[in-house]
């Protein structure tokens, strides 16, 4: 299992969750859900835009204190409903403008537990540039992915 992005180009984390596949494929979509928990730590989601096709845009955006620190910018590579999610995941930074920094891909893959809960698998890849350019912010990618999934699982229980 890949653990660590600063000695490992990818991140991957499992959860189970006590929600329908269904209800977790949408709180990946839905920019209102999306809101709930896609930051970590005392970071917060402020905005989050959805274009939900092969090739639309996924744009998030965070801020510390109301002070906008950035967010992420990313292209939905493909959907299987209720299944999997792949996108071109960039990270961008409090200027928009400047675009997309360290070009990785994500991958959501999504299976029923037998008690109707769901099973996620959770890939970060390509994050070898990241690395190299940024090693300390490397290193903090697993623990944020761990904060933002433990909001997850939260959010997919209302």
């Amino acid at each position: 299992m890949i653990a660590d992005a600063a000695t490992h180009p990818a991140i991957r984390r499992e959860r189970t969750l006590a929600a329908p596949p269904h209800t977790v494929y949408r709180a990946w979509l839905d920019p209102d859900v999306l809101r709930l928990w896609l930051a970590p730590g005392d970071l917060e989601c402020v905005r989050a835009e959805v274009d939900e096709r092969v090739g639309g845009r996924y744009r998030i955006w965070q801020a510390s204190s109301d002070r906008p620190i950035g967010g992420f910018d990313a292209q939905l590579l493909e959907l299987v409903p209720d299944r999997r999610i792949v996108w071109r995941w960039g990270f961008v930074g409090p200027d928009r403008e400047a675009g997309p920094m360290f070009d990785s891909l994500l991958t959501v893959e999504l299976s029923e537990t037998a008690g109707g809960g769901t099973h996620m698998t959770l890939l970060h890849e390509r994050l070898d540039a990241l690395a190299a350019a940024l090693p300390h912010v490397a290193e903090q990618i697993g623990g944020g992915w761990d904060g933002v999934l433990d909001r997850l699982t939260v959010a997919v229980k209302r």
